[in-house]
């Protein structure tokens, strides 16, 4: 997956190439090869260590026969409604250039700032202060939260604040997401880029806009701040608002920020047009396993722990941005009509046409992996 085709993009940096110069036919030789060579050294590590395997029961997961089991357990997904195309937010990596999954997260603790902001109140003298680690975000700000039993702030409901170096209208709306007893009980509220500020957007039905582009540099969105790094946004937005007297105060700040495994730069939480699987009703049966006693977990205080990440499951994104990997069995017709099949033919077959473009995306490595027993038995 992302470590095999990192390891290749590297080498062709070193000689002054990258993928996309080579283009996918190409990169895809240049990976077969990189295999080749290294299953041969993992294979003779395996001999050294004295192991002694049926190597004529050899199998690697791109061989034919198990492509043709990932594509029809993805096509059978598909079908019953587990697998669909949509929109979520995910774990972005703008130096890997794809999705990431919550596996390939690692959370760092950093020294940062706490950035308190005063946003005012449309139609009044009256100024509200929200507190946050990423002021260049603010950009992208469609609401302002208060919790529902907050009396402090009853009196702002049906009322609007306004976006400091933006001006931009945003709703005061209730959650019982925000924590009353942190700071001023008020949350700024960005849905493109925060993945709970994501879930209040889906509540409240709040506008998305994003700031932040896939590339890690703002977008046109972002007005005076387009096309700057995030990171030199993030000094560039905080010197304006000093500059209008927005910026109240700044304080040091110990927090987790999450990190991409594999290239070591700050993950960008965004929404993308993504391939996702609904685990939803294998985390149900997975929990009622544990409670009915099915399943028994050694030591038994990891039950918490077991329901705590099942109850709180999320879509699993299956696609990545990737050219090395099983490519998605998805077809796109010239009207824009999605057709997913287990081969060209069967989807010029479904679609009536033979001009269909294929997905560029390819599945997670662990969407194959897990299909092991039945790629390999049958």
């Amino acid at each position: 997956g992302i470590a095999t085709q990192l390891m290749v993009e590297r080498a062709l940096e070193a000689e002054g190439s990258s993928r996309l110069e080579l283009g996918r036919e190409a990169f895809l030789e240049r990976m077969w090869s990189w295999k080749e060579d290294y299953q041969g050294n993992i294979r003779r590590q395996l001999d050294l260590l004295g192991a002694s395997c049926d190597w004529s029961r050899e199998r690697f997961t791109l061989d034919e026969g198990l492509s043709e089991a990932v594509k029809e357990a993805f096509v059978r997904l598909y079908e019953e409604g587990l697998i669909y195309h949509g929109e979520y937010l995910v774990n972005w990596s703008p130096g890997l250039h794809t999705a990431i999954s919550d596996l390939e997260v690692e959370m760092k603790e950093v020294k940062g700032h706490l950035y308190h902001l005063a946003y005012p109140v449309e139609g009044s003298d009256q100024t509200i202060v929200v507190a946050t680690t990423r002021p260049e975000t603010m950009l992208g700000d469609t609401a302002v939260a208060f919790h529902p039993e907050d009396e402090r702030y009853q009196h702002l409901k049906d009322k609007h604040a306004v976006l400091p170096l933006v001006g931009r209208r945003l709703r005061f709306i209730a959650d019982d997401f925000v924590d009353r007893e942190f700071g001023t009980g008020l949350v700024k509220v960005t849905p493109f880029h925060d993945p709970n500020d994501f879930q209040m957007g889906k509540r409240h039905d709040l506008p998305m806009v994003q700031v932040i582009g896939r590339d890690g540099r703002m977008t046109e969105e972002a007005g005076e701040f387009a096309g700057l790094d995030r990171f030199e946004a993030r000094r560039k937005v905080v010197e304006r608002l000093k500059e209008t007297g927005a910026l109240i105060k700044v304080e040091d700040h110990l927090h987790n920020v999450g990190h991409s495994q594999r290239s070591g730069e700050p993950v960008e939480p965004l929404v993308s047009t993504q391939w996702f699987c609904d685990v939803s009703g294998m985390a149900r049966r997975a929990l009622e396993a544990v409670e009915k006693g099915e399943l028994t977990l050694v030591p038994d205080s990891w039950d918490k722990t077991w329901a705590h990440w099942l109850e709180n499951i999320q879509p699993w994104c299956i696609s990545r941005q990737l050219w090395w990997g099983h490519q998605i069995p998805a077809w796109t017709t010239p009207s824009g009509e999605l057709v997913v099949a287990r081969s060209f033919d069967e989807a010029v077959a479904k679609a009536g046409t033979e001009e269909l473009v294929q997905d560029p995306d390819v599945l997670d490595t662990w969407f194959s992996s897990a299909l092991w027993p039945f790629s390999t038995l049958g």
